[in-house]
């Protein structure tokens, strides 16, 4: 009588109730929920005519449109595993992790296509290619016309929920990337959570402003769905636009890093238009400032809300739920509070914040350690790497290398990645904290501190700037407006100006980047 607990049985539901209704908008092209499963049947169909079947990996190198998001649904209902891979890597990165994965059929956007083609010989795994757009193309299956050609009556097989639905592979900043197994109980735990704590209304419009293969779009790719929504998708976030599909599509919610958040609050007004109020926004990747969040609920009228969680995690882990107490609040010393990290979701299970012997910190916001976690949505390890899954995983927690601290009322913070924190003659300085404060100067847009060697402390923390359009600040003003705010030792050494922080293509900022190409990055 039980049925596995999988995405897949969450978007039957929706099929049999609400197969009318509005699926999806992608440009010009809109689908009811009946016209995008049937879409969905026949591409599984097609790919079981081209041999696929359980356990094979199916990858995916495209932006955020109807046919990546169709990629959720039709690869797992074969009991195949997707891959989504991140189109902004190299073609040396694309070649890495179709081999790793052991990709039997990837499916590319018609900007990738050449890419591709320029490594076929370095793919000696990859059976067909399939051009997602782009028409026909000699070497390639043409995804519309494979669909049309194809039976929409597919039946699935019997699929557990111990089985792996994606291989999500990390951004290998530091070494080769890591695919990260999800299975079909991981995503169901994570949407079930998102659900409880973030309701969603049946046809409520989610804008994808986050890349559907990261983490699997946060799992909003079957979030959406099971709540009957209506996916509107986004191939490029560019501030004018976003608020164009927010206006025209009617918006109600929508996903983004901090730096995404951002980047629309300093857009020019007479580009970026008018601004509904009342869109629910859920930041995640990065730690947010207080001033961000205050930014975007006091001028844009948006409700922000935290999440945390790791690709290991199917994401997330906690949430900054907001209490009673909190509504009595000003704006400011209320964003402070959603800047934390936040509490254990009902269904992600079990977190602690841990010293170096594996002994719980005390819960005095002060005491710095790592967090832990262990529950249903933290992965089934690391594909074709026991090493690496033992590392993270051997003692029974799964081990984030977030720095943080829990406060008294039980929320945690996020001070920052362990390997981020920076030790300054002999006392631990938070880049997140000093990046905050920098954020409230009004001539700063974007600030990033990283530790450089210093002759006297070891290292010192060091600024990289970006300033708001027309503003103009100097490195003795932000130094001096630091140290008025925060101990003096955590205050920044040095400022480079910038035009821009490297990124990650969900807005993390790349600070080994910062660290290593620090006399390249001053704007001129």
């Amino acid at each position: 009588m039980e049925v596995p607990l999988s995405p897949l049985e969450f978007a039957r539901r929706t099929r049999r109730l609400h197969g009318h209704r509005e699926a999806v908008v992608d440009g010009d092209l809109r689908l009811t929920y009946e016209q995008f499963f049937d879409r969905c049947d026949r591409w599984s169909q097609a790919l079981s005519g081209l041999g696929v079947g359980p356990g094979d990996r199916i990858a995916t190198i495209a932006p955020n449109t109807h046919a990546q998001l169709e990629s959720f649904y039709a690869v797992p209902q074969l009991g195949a595993v997707l891959v989504p891979i991140n189109y902004r890597l190299t073609p040396d990165d694309f070649v890495y992790i179709l081999n790793h994965s052991g990709t039997s059929v990837v499916c590319a956007h018609a900007d990738y296509l050449e890419a591709l083609d320029g490594v076929r010989d370095q793919l000696p795994g990859v059976r067909h290619f399939v051009a997602l757009a782009g028409g026909p193309r000699e070497g390639w299956v043409d995804y519309e016309a494979a669909i049309a050609a194809a039976s929409p009556d597919f039946e699935s097989p019997r699929i557990g929920e111990g089985d792996l639905l994606t291989i999500n592979y990390t951004s290998g900043t530091t070494a080769r990337p890591k695919g990260v197994m999800i299975t079909h109980r991981n995503a169901a735990f994570n949407t079930i959570g998102t659900l409880i704590h973030l309701p969603l209304g049946v046809g409520e419009r989610y804008l994808w402003t986050l890349p559907m293969f990261h983490a699997n779009g946060w799992t909003y790719t079957w979030t959406v769905t099971a709540a009957a929504g209506v996916h509107v998708c986004l191939r490029r976030v560019e501030p004018a636009l976003v608020c164009e599909l927010i206006r025209r599509e009617r918006v109600g919610s929508m996903c983004a890093a901090p730096t995404v958040l951002i980047s629309l609050a300093n857009a020019p007004a007479p580009a970026r238009g008018e601004v509904p109020a009342g869109v629910k926004v859920v930041t995640a990747g990065a730690p947010p400032a207080a001033a961000t969040i205050e930014r975007m609920e006091g001028e844009f009228g948006w409700e922000v809300t935290q999440v945390y969680g790791l690709t290991e995690t199917a994401p997330f882990i906690t949430i900054c739920a907001p209490l009673p107490e909190h509504e009595s609040l000003s704006l400011p010393d209320r964003a402070v509070i959603k800047a934390r990290t936040g509490v254990e979701m009902i269904t992600s299970g079990e977190l602690r914040v841990v010293d170096e012997k594996g002994v719980e910190v005390p819960a005095d916001g002060q005491h710095l350690g790592e967090i832990v976690v262990r529950g249903n949505v933290v992965m089934a390890g690391y594909y074709q790497d026991p090493e690496a899954t033992g590392r993270v995983m051997g003692d029974g927690w799964f081990h984030t290398g977030d720095a943080a601290v829990l406060h008294p009322d039980g929320y945690v913070e996020i001070r920052d990645r362990i390997k981020d924190v920076i030790i300054s003659g002999g006392e631990n300085i938070s880049s997140v904290e000093v990046e905050g404060v920098l954020l409230r100067h009004p001539a700063v847009a974007e600030a990033a501190i990283v530790g450089l060697p210093h002759e006297k402390w070891g290292e010192a923390p060091h600024a990289f700037v970006v300033l708001r359009d027309g503003q103009q600040a100097s490195e003795g003003d932000l130094i001096a407006f630091t140290r008025e705010r925060l101990a003096h030792f955590k205050a920044p050494h040095g400022v480079t100006f910038v035009g821009e922080l490297p990124k990650t293509a969900t807005g993390k900022i790349q600070k080994f980047v910062l660290r290593s190409g620090a006399p390249n990055l001053a704007r001129q």
